[in-house]
């Protein structure tokens, strides 16, 4: 196929406009074609501080921004020239194939649904991080894009989920485990509950109940739940590890036997921040809307960014939307249940 064109949120993140331009111009030097959307001045400034003879990197110019502090719906449908919005829209104009932002993500969910619409059979899209256990990568959805929800999208979380393992993290039969403060069949709240008695009338490997604990273990590999939950997850697990490491620092600095230990091991460490670090992860693909979309974290790095634009290259490449697409359209058990369901 053609190379994949990646517009990128410009303005989106923590250090946005800097190290977004950065994250761009090293993935347009692996050979990604990247359209960078957002204030034309601030963009060709941020550009003139790298080397960029000989490379193509079109600006798209959009002279609105979405704060983190707004009502991303409301800014969606009142900022038509937001940097966020413009980059979908140039997805459905077809002159893009993807989208990369590390702004609000309730912004980039909300202009997934207005200007690319939902997946048919999906109410709620989703966004779905790959995770680190024991074993092998663990997909945990949703992580921030839907704070309310009702058993019917946790079903529908429990499909695309299935579905993403399937065909990305090579699974066949991916094992589905549904967040809950207990494994015990009488734990769980009213959503855990209802959608617990749904997930076991489907056709997917689902396993039951997990607890927080059983996450990085291993042998689960889609781990559904609601947005609150599921973000409070993340950030915690990142705050864990920041904290980890901090103190594992401290103490190596504290002994003389210690650094000569870290000496030694230190490569086996260099792989383990590579594993943890959500930087060589990117960012997650916004599951349920009809194009690609990478979330990456608000404070993504530039080495951050540019792995999120690879990764949005290989999920167009990979054409896993099309088989969201065809599984969601012949899946029986998610129609059956949609009717019965309140959506």
């Amino acid at each position: 196929m053609d190379n994949v064109r990646v517009a990128v949120d410009a303005m989106g993140g923590d250090y946005a406009p800097a190290s977004v331009v950065s994250g761009a111009v090293q993935a347009v030097k692996s050979g990604v074609d990247v359209t960078l959307v957002g204030d034309r001045q601030r963009i060709e400034e941020e550009l003139k501080k790298h080397d960029i003879q000989g490379l193509s990197i079109p600006i798209v110019h959009a002279s609105e921004v979405v704060g983190m502090a707004e009502s991303p719906a409301q800014a969606i449908r009142n900022k038509k020239d937001s940097s966020i919005r413009v980059c979908f829209e140039l997805v459905k104009e077809g002159r893009a194939d993807a989208v990369v932002s590390a702004g609000n993500s309730g912004s980039a969910l909300a202009a997934g649904i207005m200007v690319l619409k939902r997946l048919k059979g999906v109410n709620r899209p989703a966004i779905a991080v790959c995770v680190p256990t024991m074993m092998e990568p663990a997909v945990v959805l949703d992580v921030g894009g839907n704070v309310d929800c009702k058993p019917l999208h946790l079903l529908q979380f429990a499909l695309m989920g299935s579905i993403y393992a399937k065909y990305v993290l090579d699974k066949e039969r991916p094992r589905v485990g549904l967040l809950s403060n207990g494994e015990e069949e009488e734990k769980g709240n009213e959503l855990t509950k209802q959608t617990h008695e749904l997930l076991k009338k489907t056709s997917l490997n689902y396993v039951g109940y997990i607890e927080g604990k059983d996450i990085y273990r291993g042998g689960i590999d889609v781990v559904v739940t609601d947005g609150f939950v599921g973000n409070v997850v993340l950030k915690l697990s990142e705050g864990l590890v920041e904290t980890v490491v901090r103190m594992l620092k401290k103490e190596i600095k504290a002994r003389f036997l210690a650094k000569l230990g870290y000496i030694l091991a230190k490569p086996a460490f260099d792989n383990l921040k590579k594993k943890i670090d959500y930087a060589e992860y990117g960012g997650a693909p916004l599951l349920g809307i009809d194009g690609v979309c990478i979330i990456s974290h608000g404070a993504s790095s530039s080495k951050a960014i540019k792995n999120a634009i690879l990764r949005a290259r290989e999920y167009v490449e990979s054409g896993v939307n099309s088989c969201l697409i065809k599984e969601l359209s012949n899946n029986r058990d998610l129609e059956e249940l949609t009717q019965r369901q309140p959506a």
